[in-house]
């Protein structure tokens, strides 16, 4: 009798500790906002850079094994078509920092449906982010998308120049807290242009460099 118990005990927990391991796998962070920025204004070394930078925050918090990408649109440039953030971070879901699904798929995150906003746009190490109210304001994310993830095509530049410059240009940007002014204010994604491209311009809007990161694996 005692070793039947201790058999069906020995199964139970072997049972309840592989749940408990592939729910951990399958609700393991796949977003954040990166907790600093390139600290050169919206030059991120371009789309590799950004992308490096997803990938090197990850890994020092201990998200290792994700292909990560970070979420920026980019222009047209010659014989490079331009990049849409949505078509760069694959297909969800995903979840933050605290295991909480933000987004099931690209449509609910182009929704309103999603589950962004201050409680939920985490850094990478699960802490939340100046937002506006805060001392400094750091809501502005920068995306260079419009409000369904795509580049933002009116003639104009949008990315400072896709990501490599903290010059004269601009940069689209969502506010992660939802709050703020602008455009489309409560758009975690397309909120409104920067000032310009140099560390200092992106602080005076509100912001501070940051960007989002979605795991595309």
């Amino acid at each position: 009798m005692k070793k039947t118990v201790l058999l069906g005990s020995a199964i139970l927990f072997a049972t309840a500790t592989t749940f408990a391991t592939l729910y951990s796998q399958e609700n393991s962070m796949s977003f954040f906002i990166t907790s600093v920025g390139s600290g050169n204004g919206a030059n991120l070394g371009g789309l590799a850079g950004a992308d490096a930078q997803c990938a090197a925050l990850a890994g020092a918090a201990g998200a290792t094994g994700k292909t990560w990408r970070a979420y920026l649109s980019a222009h047209a440039d010659g014989n490079q078509p331009a990049i849409n953030a949505r078509d760069r971070i694959g297909f969800g879901p995903w979840y933050n920092a605290k295991g909480v699904m933000v987004a099931e798929n690209l449509n609910q995150l182009h929704s309103e449906f999603m589950q962004l906003g201050k409680e939920n746009s985490l850094t990478e190490n699960g802490t939340v982010v100046n937002g506006a109210g805060d001392t400094p304001n750091q809501h502005d994310i920068l995306t260079g998308s419009s409000l369904d993830g795509r580049t933002v095509d009116d003639g104009s530049n949008h990315t400072c120049n896709n990501w490599t410059s903290d010059g004269e240009d601009s940069a689209h940007v969502g506010h992660f807290d939802r709050r703020g002014g602008g455009a489309n204010p409560t758009s975690w994604n397309s909120a409104h242009g920067s000032r310009g491209c140099s560390q200092e311009n992106l602080v005076a809007t509100g912001g501070a460099g940051y960007f989002y990161c979605f795991a595309i694996d």
